[in-house]
């Protein structure tokens, strides 16, 4: 039972990331820490292909590469860009809507249909979500679903949960026509190549801060680059599933960090909303 062990490490690191993002999107825009994130990642990412066999790679690792890769790229920007106009208490948790849009992606693109626990698990993170603003409930019944979809940093995280949705189906092919640990490290080479010339177009200005807040910047792809890492030691041994379902814990602790580091508000029902909206991601994922 040792993947526990890297799957919660998986866990802690995916929150820790988002703590150093929001920490260096208050000195420099999410373009810079965007590619920060996937730079950084890279020295401690590459000198693992040198330990592992390097897999037959049939062509649908080439469409998979492509098709995630061009679409991570727009969702490590628009994930910081939600991070930076929300609370991190708020926005982590949706991250959790991903399983419920596989439940639309999957049977178009992988043949994939949800079962009798696929839709329990649907309930079960939209009530969750409902949960997350439930102080609103004062203002009417729809109210605590209002307030979340009015704001613009929660638009943007269920937009990247929508688009996880996608990548993570092409992510099962990329998987299937070579192995996880080498296309793991081959999409975050992928887009860290495809973003930097879209850092130099969107942010030229504030290229020359980067040298100033390495000591920002740096720990986010460190803390990326070791969730990867994890990631993958714990898929080699568990099945996927068991293992995206302890990932998706990092939404609690998330949630905490933002209470004790960023004072956000809300504790009690952002905690029992995450959980809820888990509890439903176990549902889809587990059974």
């Amino acid at each position: 039972m040792s993947w526990i062990f890297f799957a919660v490490l998986t866990a802690v690191f995916r929150s820790l990331t988002d703590v150093a993002g929001k920490f260096g999107l208050k000195k420099i825009d999410e373009y810079i820490v965007a590619w920060a994130l996937n730079f950084f990642a890279l020295p401690l990412l590459i000198p693992v292909l040198f330990f592992i066999e390097i897999p037959d790679i049939t062509p649908g690792f080439w469409l998979a590469i492509l098709v995630s890769g061009t679409l991570n790229i727009a969702t490590a920007i628009l994930y910081l860009k939600a991070i930076k106009l929300a609370d991190l208490s708020l926005i982590t948790p949706l991250s959790t809507f991903t399983p419920l849009f596989l439940l639309i992606t999957s049977p178009v693109i992988v043949g994939e249909f949800p079962g009798i626990f696929g839709l329990i698990g649907i309930f079960l993170i939209v009530f969750g979500s409902y949960i997350l603003n439930i102080k609103e409930k004062k203002n009417g019944l729809l109210a605590p679903f209002k307030a979340l979809i009015g704001n613009k940093g929660a638009q943007l995280m269920l937009l990247v949960a929508f688009i996880w949705s996608i990548t993570s189906n092409f992510d099962k092919i990329g998987l299937q026509n070579s192995s996880p640990v080498f296309y793991g490290i081959a999409v975050n080479i992928f887009i860290t190549i495809g973003i930097t010339p879209l850092v130099f177009f969107k942010s030229k200005k504030n290229i020359k801060q980067i040298p100033k807040n390495l000591k920002s910047l740096i720990p986010v792809g460190i803390f990326h680059g070791l969730m990867i890492i994890f990631h993958m030691i714990a898929l080699s041994m568990t099945l996927v599933a068991y293992l995206i379902s302890i990932k998706r814990t990092s939404a609690i602790i998330s949630v905490l960090f933002g209470v004790v580091i960023f004072k956000e508000k809300g504790l009690k029902e952002r905690i029992l909303g995450a959980i809820i909206m888990i509890i439903g991601v176990l549902c889809i994922t587990l059974f």
